[in-house]
């Protein structure tokens, strides 16, 4: 489903072609998922993962673990199909709105729980603008994918986590 995104966008996605691929009826595909939308959501969510920040003990861990699921899904079909995602979501509020909902607001709460955590452990001083932490630590990823077409390697992922945790620093 991602390809399809990947090389014709959003309005070459259709039920009745994934269903083809799938060898499954289109019903029972409209069962799962009522439209169009709610399905490039699901896929997107299945490539990033809903939860990117697990609970390791460790701000460093719990943020490298976030940015490695950036990494890894950018380096791949989602990656190359971003920019017509994105340009799609200009144009389509409804899409917008539901990858908003589905995919990067399940994915923002998951980072801002970790940072949560950090600052109840002291790694994180108190009072710092956690939206802002989560646009430092994620935007560096989707900047090389929308508008350089390149990806971000493990060591420059890992000095995106050490750029923000120095910002955070109590």
């Amino acid at each position: 489903m991602l390809a399809a995104l990947q090389s014709g966008g959003y309005r070459a996605v259709t039920i009745e072609k994934i269903a083809l691929q799938v060898k499954r009826a289109r019903t029972s595909l409209y069962r799962r998922w009522p439209n169009k939308r709610r399905l490039v959501a699901y896929a997107v969510v299945n490539e990033l993962g809903l939860e990117p920040a697990p609970d390791t003990g460790s701000l460093r861990e719990d943020l490298t673990a976030a940015t490695d699921t950036l990494r890894r899904a950018f380096t791949g079909v989602l990656g190359r199909a971003l920019a017509g995602l994105v340009s799609d979501m200009a144009h389509d509020a409804k899409l917008a709105e539901s990858i908003r909902a589905e995919v990067l607001t399940a994915r923002r709460l998951s980072m801002r729980a970790a940072l949560q955590r950090g600052e109840s452990r002291g790694e994180l001083a108190a009072g710092r603008d956690l939206e802002l932490l989560l646009d430092l630590l994620t935007a560096p990823f989707y900047f090389r994918a929308l508008l350089w077409n390149a990806t971000i390697g493990p060591t420059r992922s890992e000095k995106i986590v050490e750029y923000v945790l120095r910002a955070a620093r109590p």
